[in-house]
């Protein structure tokens, strides 16, 4: 029922998209009749509601290769990106120290059903398409669901109504992997425009930098394609789209390395689409009605050795919101929002498991704002769970306030909800040679709290912007992979007894002339959890982040270098049992240096860009434990801290033709 309703869903078409008021200052002098603006500051726009975020645009993401939205994050200070572990080649952000999954990820204000696409998400959005990208943390707004614990990633993508054209973007790196993008619009009349977005890579070469055997990362081939469009007309604004994905992932043993080797072969498809109408009802109040509803259709095949795993997932999300201004004082948003939401999953020797949820909800939310200096958002929700037979409610609060022309105070807190898909969503752990064993798991449930601070200083005839904060998570219930109660086995089950996370971060921010700017930043996490009855550090995650930005770009702007450097630091490693058949108890890995840096050249039509990444060179020393032996139960490629590539190079071009 489920199939048939989104593949109905997928054919229609609308939409309307709201957009994060962003805080931007530019600063202009006249003379006579020629007007000069400074260009904007290559770092992150601060959001200018009381939610608190960041917003990165097209200039900030072309900072580097950006090939996928996993790599977008590289001059971000809040977002981390790392490999699960060194055979599937999953990335997973991690936000206020935890992973992933807590940070509930939108297109376009649109909640994106992961589940047993989640290991891949981040390649799934090719770089080339974005727009931006906004970063909030904490408990976000109620319109989008409960699911935000950490926070919220939106993305935008290009859109039919920009400027008529074609772009077209090519890549290239030194470990022989090549991309395509070509992105075209077309006004058909004043009110209609399409869009259409294509994007290929290909990996030509397996790699095994580390001459252990064993494929540093799977190669990847992918296609994937969308169409957008856009009507308007009078009150009515529709946009909608569909899109198609398909990708391969080889990795594995080489084949040199055995007469018999240990296979990793995973296949995906995906249809996806989605609509949105807005009604403007009311132009003095701003009322609006709006209708928004996506959808989509996953299969993954995949072989892990001698396992075999599968899953068939169907999603559909809608909601139906109001919006209303009273005046310019008091806001009100009030809605209904309806998912569904089917996992077959299918695994060697294991019964079949179809896990079905339908999940109705309703939700307001106030937001008052007396002046520029004060703002209070305030939501509520509640949402019926039939996976869990249980209603829940989810209270969120936010306030933001300029204390003087030189700082702005926010605070929020909140409480978020979570659906856990233990295999569908770490199917990687299934290239461990130890037994996995998961627990019936209950629905995820955390709160949280934060405080932040942003501090504008006059300093040397700029502007100095520091940004201090702090945020706690507390849960109440959670999915733990527990790697340290046998060091055998990989346990996934119920929280027992407390997990929680403390993220202190600063940021500094600084134009040392009009071409050169300056990030700065240091976050500390502390990440506890109970595995075994003992409160332990969570393993495989950095204590703390040093980064520091350097972007040199003439106001001319043909040319722009930029250098980044990260130093993420050490952290714990769970027990294991090693290739001699001996138990490692008690080890850390250290803190480790990257640096990357682009020079990139701007001509009238094209640019051109090179650089390179981990450029210090550091790679994990044998991430892979046992590779000799992947048939062996202390085979474990999924013990992964650090960087499983040394240097790489790349060049590409961008075109607007």
């Amino acid at each position: 029922m489920i199939k048939r309703v989104i593949a109905a869903s997928l054919l229609m078409l609308a939409a309307t998209n709201v957009g994060a008021q962003i805080d931007t200052t530019t600063r202009s002098r006249t003379l006579e009749e020629v007007s000069i603006q400074q260009r904007k500051a290559e770092g992150v726009s601060r959001m200018g509601g009381a939610v608190n975020g960041t917003e990165m645009g097209q200039e900030e993401l072309f900072r580097a290769a950006c090939c996928n939205l996993g790599e977008s994050f590289v001059t971000n200070p809040s977002v981390d990106v790392n490999y699960n572990d060194a055979a599937v080649g999953a990335r997973q952000i991690k936000l206020l120290g935890l992973s992933g999954q807590y940070v509930q990820m939108l297109l376009e204000n649109l909640p994106v059903t992961l589940g047993a696409a989640m290991p891949y998400q981040l390649g799934y959005v090719p770089g080339a398409w974005m727009k931006s990208i906004s970063v909030s943390k904490g408990a976000s707004s109620v319109k989008n669901g409960s699911q935000s614990i950490t926070g919220q990633i939106n993305v935008e993508y290009l859109k039919p109504e920009d400027d008529p054209g074609l772009q077209v973007n090519i890549y290239g790196d030194s470990r022989l992997k090549g991309e395509a993008n070509v992105m075209g619009n077309v006004h058909l009349n004043h009110h209609l425009s399409t869009e259409v977005l294509a994007h290929y890579e290909k990996d030509f070469m397996h790699m095994d930098e580390d001459k252990d055997g064993w494929q540093d990362a799977p190669a990847v081939e992918q296609l994937h394609l969308q169409n957008r469009w856009k009507y308007q007309k009078g009150r009515y604004i529709m946009h909608a789209g569909i899109g198609y994905l398909t990708e391969k992932r080889e990795g594995g043993q080489m084949e040199e390395a055995s007469t018999n080797p240990y296979p990793v072969l995973i296949k995906a498809n995906r249809l996806d689409g989605y609509m949105k109408h807005a009604f403007l009802l009311n132009r003095e109040h701003n009322t609006n009605l709006a209708f928004l509803a996506n959808g989509s259709l996953y299969n993954l095949d995949g072989t892990f050795g001698m396992k075999e795993y599968g899953d068939r997932q169907s999603s559909l999300n809608s909601q139906l919101v109001l919006e209303h201004d009273f005046n310019d004082e008091h806001n009100l948003s009030t809605g209904f929002s309806f998912n569904a939401d089917q996992l077959d999953e299918t695994l060697t020797s294991v019964a079949p498991k179809l896990t079905t949820e339908y999940t109705p909800g309703v939700f307001a939310q106030y937001t008052y704002k007396p002046s520029y200096k004060f703002t209070a958002m305030a939501g509520l929700r509640a949402d019926r769970s039939t996976l869990y037979n249980r209603t829940y409610l989810t209270p969120r609060l936010h306030v933001k306030w300029v204390a003087a022309d030189w700082v702005t105070l926010r605070a929020s807190t909140g409480k978020g909800y979570r659906t856990p898909h233990a295999l569908a969503e770490n199917h990687y752990l299934l290239t461990s040679g130890r037994t996995l064993a998961i627990a019936d798991l209950k629905q995820e449930e955390a709160w949280n709290s934060g405080l932040s601070m942003v501090f504008y200083i006059p300093l040397m005839e700029r502007t100095l912007t520091v940004n201090a904060e702090y945020y706690y998570t507390d849960f109440i219930n959670q999915a733990v992979i527990d790697y340290d109660s046998d060091p055998t086995k990989i346990n996934i089950g119920n929280l027992n007894g407390s997990s929680y996370s403390h993220t202190v971060q600063v940021d500094a921010n600084y134009d040392i002339t009009e071409d050169l700017n300056l990030l700065a930043a240091f976050r500390y996490n502390q990440v506890m959890c109970t595995y075994g009855g003992k409160m332990m550090e969570k393993p495989l995650q950095s204590r703390y982040k040093g980064l520091l930005t350097l972007s040199w770009k003439p106001m001319l702007a043909l040319w722009q270098v930029d250098l980044t450097l990260q130093i993420n630091g050490g952290g714990r490693i769970p027990d294991y049992i090693d290739e001699n058949n001996m138990l490692v108890s008690g080890k850390e890995f250290p803190a480790y240096p990257q640096l990357n840096l682009q020079v990139m050249r701007e001509f009238r039509h094209f640019s051109l860009y090179v650089g390179g990444e981990n450029l210090t060179n550091y790679r994990q020393e044998n991430p892979v434990i046992n590779a000799g032996n992947p048939w062996s139960p202390t085979f474990d490629p999924t013990l992964v801290w650090g960087p499983v590539h040394g240097i790489m190079a790349y060049a590409g071009i961008r075109m607007n033709l």
